[in-house]
This record gives C-alpha cells, sequence and structure tokens, in this order.
C-alpha cells in the first residue's frame, strides 16, 4: 500500500484540505516558539516597553490556552465544558484592558498642549486694569453734590 492509500484509509478525503492547511499552521507556530525560545525570557523582556511587555504576557498565555483548547478538542474532550474556557474569557478581558490603557496613552500623546506664554498672555489681556483714561469713565457715581 502506499502513503496516500493509508491516509485516506484513515480519514475522510473530504478534509485532507483542512489537514493540510492545519499542518502547515502547526509548522509556523513551532518556528516561532523555536524563534522565541532560542532567546531568554529576561533578555527579550529587558528590550521591551512595560506595555510591550505586558502584552507579550498576554498573547503567551492566549496562545498557550488555545494550544490546549486544540488539545482537548483532538482528545475528544470538550473543552467549552473545561476550565481552559474560564481562562480565555479572562483572557479577553485582560485585553480590553490593555487596549484601553493603549487607547489613553495614545489620546493622552495627541492632546493639544498648553502653551503657557500664550496662556497667560490672553488671561493678561482679558483682565480689566485701572488706568488714567478708564479713572473718568468708571461705571461707580462720581462723588459729588447730594440730591436733597
Amino acid at each position: 500500500m502506499s502513503e496516500d492509500d493509508i491516509n485516506t484509509e484513515e480519514y475522510p478525503t473530504e478534509i485532507h484540505d483542512y489537514l493540510a492547511a492545519f499542518e502547515k499552521s502547526l509548522a509556523s507556530v513551532d518556528e516561532m516558539l523555536k524563534t522565541m525560545m532560542s532567546v531568554s525570557r529576561n533578555e527579550l523582556l529587558q528590550k521591551l516597553e512595560p506595555l510591550e511587555q505586558a502584552k507579550m504576557d498576554l498573547v503567551s498565555v492566549y496562545t498557550l490556552n488555545s494550544m490546549f483548547w486544540v488539545y482537548l478538542a483532538t482528545q475528544g474532550i470538550n473543552p467549552k465544558e473545561h476550565p481552559v474556557k474560564k481562562e480565555l474569557v479572562r483572557f479577553l478581558h485582560l485585553r480590553c484592558m490593555h487596549c484601553n490603557i493603549l487607547l489613553v496613552r495614545d489620546n493622552k500623546k495627541k492632546a493639544s498642549k498648553l502653551d503657557k506664554g500664550a496662556a497667560s498672555r490672553f488671561v493678561r489681556n482679558a483682565l480689566w486694569e485701572p488706568n488714567a483714561e478708564n479713572e473718568n469713565t468708571s461705571k461707580t457715581p462720581a462723588k459729588g453734590k447730594k440730591r436733597k
């Protein structure tokens, strides 16, 4: 028997393309993991900013939980009834919080800056200051004779 005959006997031929794509995806994940594992985690984290470190941790957690989800499915266990589902939901909440932090950070960067010099000139010119011209035309009544 040829290898193709063995493969077709093991699974339905309709899913061959899906399995080939899955195998290709696994090879891609394996390459990325090898790349990540070639550098120590501490070295990698030292090169990143705190928000990037958090993002890397989130992606790592999601990746591990997703791979475990697939493992459970291949073992015939329903992952929707397994505690891993709670972890994936928790990840989604953490990701939302991370996105909110990034939005605040980006909005803070885009916010207009206050020009203190211009603001002080604006306030100074907007304030009323009495001077020689305005002394005679003030709004308070002039002292003079009282009417009887």
